[in-house]
């Protein structure tokens, strides 16, 4: 039974999981507005999902406990999807691609769509506690 619940909330969490990241990569973008040749990163939440779901994407990084680990790629993807470079609507004479308009745009309607997957996943644990009450 557990199996089957961990089954239903796996597309959530994923998604949930991958919001997160991308609202991590959205908010150093704003952080680093001012930072001279930052280029604004992101990533595709679509293909991201699709990969992560289809099990072709990476598993959450190992973490190092010792320094003679071997390095990782870090910043490179995020399960499995490429971290991409956003394109500059107007380039900056410093370099930095980050658009503010651009970047809080984004930032509110990840926000929005995190807040609607919470409300999903409130919505269908509830049905599962009343599925179980019903026994």
């Amino acid at each position: 039974m557990a199996g089957r619940i961990d089954q239903m909330f796996q597309f959530q969490q994923t998604a949930l999981n991958l919001r997160a990241v991308r609202q991590e990569l959205i908010a150093s973008n704003i952080a680093n507005a001012d930072t001279p040749n930052y280029k604004a990163k992101d990533i595709d939440f679509a293909s991201a999902l699709q990969g992560a779901l289809s099990g072709s994407g990476e598993k959450l990084p190992v973490a190092a406990t010792s320094p003679q680990h071997l390095a990782g790629a870090a910043g490179e993807s995020v399960m499995g999807a490429p971290v991409l470079f956003r394109k500059p609507l107007q380039p900056s004479a410093d370099g930095n691609t980050v658009d503010m308009d651009v970047e809080q745009a984004q930032f509110a309607d990840n926000a929005l769509r995190y807040e609607a997957s919470i409300k999903f996943i409130s919505e269908d644990v509830k049905e599962v506690l009343s599925a179980l009450q019903g026994f």
